[in-house]
């Protein structure tokens, strides 16, 4: 796994990250994701790795080993994936937290609490797609979801919430309160299934390339 620490946004495009690809961010459900829950997304996550690999993309999540990003470390494994696994953490996670070991890459950022890495997703996103086409999926979730989800908003790229998956991302889906209702109501977001992923991410990432 190959680590950089930056400071500052500018620093991003000489970290050594993958550039010019089709990037897909996963966030959501950690610590308090169930083990079946995991399992579950990391089955759905194993269809996707053929796709990911074909059209040359690039996964941004959150790199340590629990929750949505143990889920894509698996499914990568599981299927014999090549295609960059970017974890992008705050510097608290380095103390705290085991980071998950099929990561390719760790981009650390500043930050003591849990939540400062949010808005440098969306960054780190950005630099590595340039001007190829980007998605965020959102899976269950805690309180730092709903500013996973904002900052994806808030750069223009696409949110799928995905339904059934539990917490933050069904109170999206539901339009349970007004949060909630903004995000779901944005032209930007799409609610699925687990079932519909595939083609959805496919239609995006590849056919939005062409």
């Amino acid at each position: 796994m190959d680590r950089v620490r930056v400071t500052s946004t500018a620093e991003l495009a000489g970290a050594g990250l993958p550039l010019d690809r089709p990037v897909l961010v996963l966030v959501g459900g950690a610590a308090r994701m169930d083990r079946a829950d995991v399992e579950a997304l990391a089955l759905v996550l194993r269809d996707l790795v053929p796709l990911l690999d074909e059209c040359g993309a690039a996964v941004v999540d959150g790199g340590t080993d629990v929750g949505v990003m143990r889920a894509a470390g698996l499914a990568r494994a599981a299927a014999g994936g090549a295609f960059p696994l970017i974890g992008v953490a705050a510097e608290v996670a380095a103390d705290v937290a085991a980071f998950e070991p099929n990561h390719t890459h760790l981009v650390l950022v500043p930050g003591g609490t849990w939540g400062d890495e949010s808005p440098w997703l969306a960054e780190v996103a950005g630099v590595v797609a340039g001007s190829r086409p980007s998605l965020t999926v959102l899976v269950n979730g805690g309180a730092i979801s709903f500013e996973d989800a904002e900052h994806s908003l808030g750069h223009n790229r696409p949110l799928v919430v995905l339904r059934g998956s539990g917490r933050t991302a069904d109170a999206i889906a539901e339009g349970a309160d007004e949060r909630s209702t903004a995000i779901v109501t944005s032209p930007l977001t799409t609610v699925l299934g687990y079932d519909e992923l595939p083609a959805h991410v496919d239609r995006v990432l590849r056919d939005g390339d062409r």
